[in-house]
């Protein structure tokens, strides 16, 4: 079904291409990032705005680069957009936040990145680092707004919130938990405004969506927001089972289903897959399946896997799940498994790597030592009663 509702970049275009007159305008942006409707649908914003008319002097790139398709924490260069011929200055490599210097001769920057909806996906964290330049130059910094494709509900957010007293890094620098239930555009007005960083801030709305919404009523193909996030249903398990790049597992790089496989050629993948069905999850059943990566870990070996299936996307919990089945396989495979780094362009030895993803220093110690069923343990570090209110000033939609 076509869509009718606006991305922030097509309201802009609508209804505020005027206030954008005169300008010399920065874009931090990717090729995820395409237009709704205006001029037409899946069209670069890059592109749409240049042929609008906007003055863009210069791009700005995150993690994954302008195309969104460098590997996963690969250091990304300066470069030139061969799609509007601007200068891309990288915030993913010798930089992770522009200087004053790279913002000096701008009079507005905008941001228009999609956003998985996890705490763990670094363009947030680029955001971070943008409010904090454009505060320290006084710089106006619009964000131009999208859906959340995991939906706004605030029920199904998900923790643990983010200790930033013990662990901040580029996968999580401030306190929020792993499935925020928000849209950029609302926790840029939550930092700006409970870290004092005092932007000047312009959230242009998507129009015509709801916080119940997840990605399937938009009516527009998921774009690819990075090799390893291809598709909605990748993007559902993500935020549980992306905690498996912290262990010897496979988290399914270099498959067609990556975040929906987890594997190794070690597992005991049908008894794995049987016991987890047998714990009754809310949403989701898994299956016994095989796979050679052509990436990542095991690359080119033969792996056994459980696939997680989501049947009820409005009732999963994908971090209590991951969590549940990486506990299992712990259990069921005393010797084999292990936690292993996993290096970065931002954090270059990669220790801890779970214990940056998770959030906190104590679960990873305590959900191995557990020899019975952690469902209470579980549900004590998810559960987030008081996150609806904390967020409620700073909510867009309803």
């Amino acid at each position: 079904m076509p869509t009718t509702l606006h991305f922030g970049v097509d309201h802009l275009v609508a209804a505020r291409l005027a206030d954008l007159r005169g300008l010399r305008i920065g874009l931090v942006t990717n090729d995820a990032a395409t237009t709704a409707l205006l001029p037409r649908p899946l069209m670069p914003v890059r592109q749409a705005l240049q042929q609008m008319g906007v003055n863009l002097v210069r791009l700005f790139a995150p993690e994954h680069g302008m195309g969104a398709s460098a590997h996963d924490g690969a250091n990304i260069a300066d470069a030139v957009d061969p799609l509007t011929g601007l200068p891309v200055v990288s915030l993913y490599g010798a930089t992770f936040q522009p200087t004053a210097a790279m913002l000096a001769d701008l009079d507005l920057l905008l941001f228009d990145i999609p956003d998985v909806g996890v705490r763990f996906y670094t363009y947030i964290w680029t955001l971070s680092h943008l409010l904090e330049a454009c505060g320290a130059v006084g710089l106006p910094l619009w964000v131009l707004d999208r859906p959340n494709p995991l939906g706004g509900d605030l029920a199904l957010a998900e923790g643990p919130i983010l200790d930033e007293t013990q662990i901040s890094s580029f996968v999580g620098r401030w306190a929020i938990p792993i499935r925020h239930s928000l849209t950029v555009g609302e926790l840029a007005q939550m930092w700006n405004q409970e870290r004092g960083l005092a932007v000047d801030l312009t959230v242009v709305p998507v129009m015509g969506w709801a916080r119940h919404q997840q990605w399937p009523f938009v009516g527009l193909p998921f774009v690819p927001m990075s090799p390893a996030m291809p598709s909605y249903q990748s993007a559902l398990l993500y935020p549980g089972t992306c905690l498996f790049e912290g262990t010897k597992l496979s988290e399914g790089r270099g498959t067609a289903t990556p975040f929906q496989l987890i594997s190794a050629p070690w597992l005991d993948a049908i008894a794995v897959a049987q016991t987890f069905n047998q714990l009754q999850l809310t949403g989701v059943l898994a299956r016994s399946a095989q796979c050679i990566p052509c990436a990542g870990k095991y690359a080119n070996q033969l792996c056994q896997g459980v696939m997680l299936h989501v049947l009820n996307a409005h009732e999963f919990r994908p971090v209590a799940a991951g969590l549940q089945l990486l506990w299992l396989i712990s259990q069921q495979h005393p010797d084999e498994f292990q936690w292993l780094p996993y290096p970065t362009a931002a954090n270059a030895p990669g220790y801890g790597h779970f214990d940056r993803l998770i959030g906190r220093l104590d679960i990873r110690t305590a959900l191995t030592a557990t020899r019975t069923a952690p469902a209470d343990l579980i549900a004590q570090w998810t559960t987030l009663p008081q996150w609806p209110t904390q967020v409620q000033p700073y909510l867009l939609y309803v």
